[in-house]
């Protein structure tokens, strides 16, 4: 059940990070248009593709934990017996867990610090910026408990793509 959870939960990040990225797209295209034919710059466009450049990366890098696209030491871990890279690879995972659980405090710390203070283009508090932080500090914490228990059980980790 919680493998289930984190997959549908990676899939529902990948799906945001890609919509995310496409809003960027468009958002840039708008600063542009604005810029050369209207001759006048949306104000809005650059601010909320800001926000969203750090939501997509978050979200994104979330995912790479769970799917397993981050760097790895995997090239150092050939070297060993099967039974040392298991633990070696629940360390790294724990190692990922305690990197993911302090973006969440620091993260929902800093968010907190600045919610009083509003983007002035969007009209959306400055914590939006900081929030996606905390909820990929999260997700990490959960992919990388996934992970632990997969190495423990002796079974493998499915992408979220398949």
């Amino acid at each position: 059940m919680f493998t289930r959870f984190n997959a549908a939960l990676a899939k529902f990040c990948m799906v945001v990070a890609v919509t995310g990225l496409l809003v960027i797209v468009v958002c840039v295209l708008m600063q542009v248009f604005g810029r050369y034919v209207l001759n006048d710059t949306p104000t809005w466009a650059e601010a909320l593709a800001l926000v969203l450049v750090l939501w997509v990366t978050m979200f994104g890098a979330a995912v790479g934990v769970r799917d397993a696209g981050h760097i790895g030491m995997e090239s150092l871990l050939v070297w060993v017996s099967e039974e040392k890279r298991r633990y070696l690879e629940m360390l790294i995972h724990l190692l990922s867990g305690l990197f993911g659980a302090m973006m969440a405090w620091q993260g929902t710390v800093l968010a907190e610090s600045v919610m009083g203070y509003k983007i002035p283009t969007l009209g959306i508090p400055e914590g939006f910026n900081h929030l996606p932080v905390a909820v990929a500090g999260v997700m990490i914490v959960l992919f990388s408990i996934e992970h632990i228990i997969a190495l423990i059980r002796r079974e493998d980790v499915v992408p979220s793509w398949y």
